[in-house]
């Protein structure tokens, strides 16, 4: 970095869903509420809210909510981002962490000292089965929709996960998944926002190895396996050091953004190797290059585990397990919050849930919470740093961002 770039006053709204005892789904909180709620309570956390620059991240509230013209709700949300310059960002599943790029690259380039980064999603105001349709989105529509599932993109990592059993073997692989969801739930129970808070399920474990039924929903894949519709909003400040002092905030209470690297892919194209995520190894892979870091200076991961399969993937792309190795990795507890290298204690999308344009923006907010000692689902971090990753659609737009607590 050519300057020092901080995030703080970090906040996430409930993620509401089915497994909340409060959603309603014939009445839907407004999402004006949620972005309010979240904008409130991180302009609550500093003295003096001034914002050069306001970023807000949705993938598809035109299509949910038939909302578009989002950078009018950033001065909604922040009063004195009026008369200032607002950008939607979109980038499917991934767009929160291109928000959160974009508002580092603003006070890279001297033009904002301040920058608000919000992002949200409104996924419950459609029946599943059509906002599936929607999400579909985040492929090439026009080639993969009409042979897609119903349920499209459970369809497109069952294809993963298939290719990966067929590659290095089924039952292991179950095993690691369904572990994977359990200690997804685990976590989800210490944070109290979060979708699956609520979860009692005493064997969680053997419900997560649930036989895949295709003639019920898709092969290769159950329901534990997936991440579930959320509506939510989260956000944060980007900062400059003179943007921390004009906002009254003590560096103390701030995380430094160390490295922030985007990768894309070509969307039109299927992957070469369904078992690997190729552009998540790129961007965690030069991220940990510019921050002049290995994978073993990590305290703490915040994956895009929207599938099971995917945080398998994930934890091989990073290089924390050899290929076919990482079902391995998270049965021995690796993960886990006691573990070497603890990932997703927020509960990750398949626990705290997954409001796709506000997902980015949560995991940067569970990496600051945690490294300023303010998550409900504390840990003391083994090393200084964390990693989060932002995945967009099939492994096709990525942001990796690693941060360091500000006094290291």
């Amino acid at each position: 970095m050519r300057k020092k770039v901080y995030a703080a006053a970090p906040y996430t709204t409930m993620f509401m869903g089915s497994g909340r005892p409060e959603f309603n789904p014939k009445q839907l909180r407004p999402f004006e509420e949620y972005l309010k709620e979240t904008a409130e309570r991180t302009c609550g956390q500093m003295g003096q809210p001034e914002f050069d620059e306001g970023f807000i991240a949705s993938f598809m509230s035109g299509r949910f909510i038939k909302q578009a013209n989002l950078p009018g709700f950033l001065p909604f949300m922040v009063p004195s981002l009026r008369g200032k310059p607002c950008t939607a960002v979109e980038g499917a599943c991934g767009s929160g962490g291109r928000a959160l790029a974009m508002g580092v690259n603003a006070v890279l380039a001297d033009t904002a000292d301040a920058v608000f980064v919000t992002g949200f999603e409104m996924q419950n105001a459609m029946k599943a089965v059509y906002g599936a349709d929607v999400l579909a989105g985040a492929s090439y529509y026009s080639k993969e929709r009409k042979q897609g599932y119903a349920h499209f993109f459970p369809g497109i990592f069952a294809t993963r996960a298939g290719a990966y059993y067929d590659k290095y073997g089924y039952e292991e692989t179950r095993q690691g998944m369904a572990k994977w969801y359990e200690q997804c739930i685990i976590n989800a129970r210490q944070n109290s926002k979060a979708q699956e808070y609520h979860n009692r399920v005493e064997d969680l474990f053997t419900l997560g190895l649930t036989p895949p039924n295709p003639k019920r929903f898709v092969p290769h894949l159950n329901l534990t396996d997936c991440s579930k519709v959320s509506d939510g909003a989260s956000s944060i400040g980007i900062f400059s050091e003179e943007g921390l002092a004009k906002c009254g905030i003590k560096k103390e209470d701030a995380v430094e953004i160390v490295a922030v690297v985007g990768a894309e892919d070509d969307i039109t194209k299927d992957p070469d190797d369904w078992t690997v995520l190729s552009t998540t190894a790129i961007a965690a892979g030069n991220a940990l290059e510019r921050a002049g870091l290995s994978k073993e200076d990590l305290g703490l991961l915040e994956l895009h585990d929207c599938f099971s399969i995917t945080a398998l993937l994930a934890l091989e792309a990073i290089g924390y397990a050899e290929p076919g190795k990482a079902a391995h990795l998270v049965l021995e507890g690796a993960t886990s919050k006691e573990g070497n290298i603890p990932t997703n204690l927020s509960g990750g999308l398949g626990g705290f849930g997954h409001p796709t344009g506000a997902t980015g923006v949560r995991q940067m907010v569970d990496l600051a919470l945690q490294l300023t000692g303010r998550a409900e689902n504390q840990i003391e971090p083994k090393k200084p740093h964390g990693m989060m990753i932002s995945m967009g659609g099939n492994d096709k737009t990525v942001t990796a961002l690693i941060v360091a607590c500000a006094s290291s």
